[in-house]
């Protein structure tokens, strides 16, 4: 996934909100969200390849999501699959605190990543690129695609200026949310610039959504639980030309705290 904007307790109905995209090559074998028969607590989309996945969240209130870390030096094949590190954190029992200290001794088995785990109280971040230790994220809207936490990314931006004007708009609707992160237009060669990004790819991998033949957007989620103690996920999937495939929608309640 490269791309997720979310509000962490920012809305008082909506301890967590998120909207994020999965940008991957469209040849990479991937199953849609749904509750997995190993874990039935678990509701995650499942890259084949490796086994793991992206972002998912349980019955219980769990959150997690992973990007990769852009780093064009780091080209070395991975000891272990970035995919594996939300799954240890939703199917276990270590708080978020707990799992990223777990984690971070080996973090350098893995390529670069971004990591996200909370629940409905709390949310972490961690990334294994310049020795940072974890942070416990204080309230706030935050922007996480292929680089560091917050780094202002045209997509970035844009998306939590959106997430921002939703927040005053009125009733959440997983169509609103959406549209946090759907922009195609590509960012001005200009501004990419001033962030290092500088060749034709990063122009082509600027749009919050992305289309090419062999890569490209595979899945747009959107996901919030509320104060009620419910969960609601849509996960919009598309083909290699952008257009919608399938949509798969779970409502469910979370279990008491």
């Amino acid at each position: 996934m490269c791309l997720l904007i979310l509000a962490h307790q920012v809305a008082r109905e909506y301890p967590l909100l998120v909207a994020a995209n999965r940008d991957e090559f469209h040849a990479r074998p991937t199953s849609v969200s749904d509750f997995w028969t190993a874990h039935p607590g678990l509701l995650a989309g499942r890259d084949l390849q490796q086994g793991g996945t992206w972002m998912g969240v349980t019955r219980s209130g769990r959150f997690a999501a992973v990007t990769n870390y852009r780093d064009p030096s780091q080209s070395a094949v991975a000891l272990r699959s970035r995919g594996e590190l939300p799954v240890a954190y939703l199917t276990g029992s270590k708080d978020p605190e707990a799992l990223l200290k777990t984690i971070a001794p080996m973090a350098r088995d893995y390529g670069g990543f971004n990591l996200l785990v909370g629940d409905r109280h709390n949310l972490w971040y961690f990334t294994n690129s310049d020795g940072m230790d974890p942070q416990c994220l204080p309230p706030g809207v935050y922007g996480l695609s292929n680089a560091r936490l917050n780094t202002p990314w045209p997509k970035v931006e844009l998306g939590k200026t959106r997430m921002l004007a939703l927040l005053q708009a009125g009733p959440m609707s997983h169509s609103a949310l959406a549209t946090v992160v759907m922009d195609r237009r590509l960012a001005d060669p200009r501004t990419l610039r001033g962030h290092g990004l500088d060749d034709n790819m990063d122009t082509t991998l600027s749009a919050q959504f992305i289309v090419t033949e062999a890569y490209g957007t595979r899945s747009s989620t959107t996901v919030w639980t509320d104060t009620h103690n419910q969960a609601s996920w849509r996960e919009q999937s598309f083909n290699k030309q952008g257009a919608l495939s399938s949509v798969q929608h779970k409502e469910f309640s979370l279990s008491a705290t």
